[in-house]
């Protein structure tokens, strides 16, 4: 099979194709020829060294989400060979065959093609655990979204739609108004040098949940835009991420995170706020959520509550231009990589 091997942290070049043996699956695992993966921020941060769960595990093939079709199913299972099907696996899905347990599977929703369904897993399951399990929404909530534009910012804005919220997107170039109005944004914010402002506007109590994955700048403006009993929740630090050559500069990084702000306790508990972070990637091993989940989200998908969004392809051999795209921060919807 064909891989996307990291041997060591580095930039866009440490993306490196190989030739591996085939993985064989084990008893209640299928293979998948995959046609399709989805390229996530996390992917960037493995490649560079910063994956927690990915230190001391080089060489690694990066990547999170997949779609494709089983070649190899264990009998009386599930899934027959020749099923379309996407998943999601921790680490190793930046490859043409991935093995997983057969619970790590799901059918392909009718009308969607390989690359819309690699899109599908890691962005639907971030919002959906960060609308309803973190938290904790409601019908009438109002909700701020950064980055709205973006794979998990168009997830939250079409799953706050089905909530009842009241969902205001934040973006950072003006073409990407219209999309985010499209999926259920009441209104769309420029980040300029007034977004905080404008946001205030718009809800002049106060918002009860804020949804960001900047990490560095933006939390601090957040957590003041919050209605008392208001929650920040922050799921990812893509301001930490370089925008050049792909490898990471100490120095610059270390500069960044001395500007990721700080939260006490005391400060949380006199303001009646609070601020939450998680990362998806330590849910895998929670079956019956990420079940429940995906069984909600396929529900959603059939009725056409769900739309598809926009979706950019690489092949497998130019996964640097594709983390190259997705640093830049221009891109809309969901980039993949495909077969």
């Amino acid at each position: 099979m064909r891989a996307i091997v990291v041997s060591r942290p580095g930039g866009h070049s440490s993306l490196e194709l190989q030739e591996r043996p085939n993985p064989e699956p084990r008893p209640g695992e299928a293979r998948v020829a995959v046609k399709a993966i989805g390229v996530n921020f996390a992917d960037i941060a493995v490649r560079l060294g910063l994956y927690e769960a990915a230190k001391g595990r080089y060489p690694i093939v990066p990547g999170f989400e997949f779609s494709g079709v089983v070649d190899r199913a264990p009998e009386g299972g599930r899934w027959r060979a020749g099923d379309p099907v996407f998943g999601v696996t921790r680490f190793g899905a930046y490859s043409s065959s991935v093995v997983v347990p057969q619970d790590q599977l799901f059918p392909c929703p009718a009308g969607w093609d390989f690359p819309q369904c690699a899109g599908i897993p890691a962005v639907y399951l971030t919002a959906y655990y960060a609308l309803f399990h973190v938290a904790h929404v409601e019908a009438g909530d109002d909700l701020l979204i950064h980055s709205a534009a973006g794979g998990v910012g168009t997830a939250l804005l079409q799953l706050a739609r089905i909530a009842g919220c009241r969902a205001i997107g934040v973006v950072g170039s003006e073409h990407k108004t219209a999309l985010c109005l499209r999926l259920g944004a009441e209104a769309v914010i420029l980040r300029d040098h007034r977004w905080e402002r404008r946001a205030k506007e718009l809800a002049p109590s106060g918002y009860d949940a804020v949804f960001d994955a900047n990490g560095v700048s933006t939390p601090r403006p957040g957590f003041r835009l919050l209605a008392p009993g208001g929650r920040l929740v922050v799921y990812g630090f893509a301001e930490l991420l370089s925008k050049g050559s792909g490898g990471a500069s100490w120095l610059k990084l270390g500069w960044r995170a001395l500007r990721v702000p700080r939260f006490s306790p005391l400060e949380m508990t006199a303001s009646n706020r609070a601020v939450m972070g998680f990362n998806v990637v330590f849910l895998f091993h929670r079956k019956e959520l990420i079940k429940s989940a995906m069984e909600r989200l396929l529900g959603w998908i059939g009725e056409g509550k769900v739309s598809k969004v926009p979706v950019t392809s690489f092949p497998l051999e130019q996964a640097g231009r594709a983390h190259q795209a997705l640093e830049s921060g221009q891109t809309m919807g969901k980039l993949v990589l495909t077969l």
